[in-house]
């Protein structure tokens, strides 16, 4: 899978020269190609912003350099990608998003910055998107998050499919408590079923807390995901020892 990342501070994204992001890198599962913006300005200062029609406060950047460092991209590889302007406006980044954007294949993110870009350039961006209801002060961190929820679902970046799919938001729940030695840390010891070898408990176990731990800090994401029958079931218990303990 590729990312192209347009930006005007490339150096930012060091990170992803380490961890796992890498290991994917050096066998090849994915590939991160960084072009500064600024390279594909006509002007001879370097210059990609300037002040807004209209008056207001701040800069916009320029229509050309981005225009042209698509342009650059799509003659290169024969083809224009899924492209995504990081923005504050736009729809909000879940996990639902990051797989259908796994299947795109090859995705160029523009970075944004200062009080944002040039509509025109709009015709050629496919998809806004925003990681938050917070303003940052450029694309970048919110490009990064995007490639490194992607780019673990690609087939063998991580050691195994099961690692991301217990994971909160995944199969739409916030994920379960995890547990590893010593079995008894300061007297508090590990629940019992996880270490009872009968894996249906721990299933029903993981799945109860999975449930349980939804309720109660992000009821909002039970309203969108498929509930079965057990799930009803669970979901009833926990509230009813909720009203019982009130």
């Amino acid at each position: 899978m590729i990312f192209d990342v347009l930006t005007l501070f490339p150096e930012m994204f060091e990170l992803f020269n380490h961890s796992i992001i890498n290991k994917g890198r050096q066998n090849k599962l994915i590939q991160i190609n960084l072009f500064n913006i600024r390279d594909f300005t006509s002007n001879k200062h370097k210059k990609v912003d300037d002040y807004p029609y209209g008056g207001g406060s701040g800069m916009v950047m320029q229509a050309e350099p981005i225009y042209n460092s698509i342009d650059h991209i799509t003659k290169e590889y024969g083809h224009k990608p899924y492209t995504i302007l990081l923005s504050p406006r736009g729809k909000r980044f879940n996990q639902e998003t990051a797989k259908e954007l796994y299947l795109k294949e090859h995705i160029a993110l523009v970075c944004g910055h200062y009080e944002g870009i040039d509509e025109r350039i709009m015709s050629l961006i496919d998809c806004e998107l925003s990681i938050g209801d917070f303003v940052l002060t450029g694309g970048e961190i919110a490009s990064m998050a995007v490639i490194d929820a992607v780019a673990r679902l690609v087939p063998g970046v991580l050691s195994s499919s099961q690692s991301y799919e217990d994971e909160s938001f995944y199969s739409g729940l916030l994920e379960y408590p995890q547990y590893t030695r010593p079995e008894n840390f300061l007297d508090m010891k590990v629940p019992e079923v996880l270490i009872s070898g009968h894996h249906e408990k721990v299933r029903q176990w993981r799945r109860y807390q999975s449930l349980k731990i939804t309720l109660e800090r992000r009821p909002d994401l039970l309203k969108n995901i498929q509930l079965n029958k057990e799930d009803i079931k669970m979901l009833q218990n926990i509230k009813d020892l909720k009203n019982e303990s009130k």
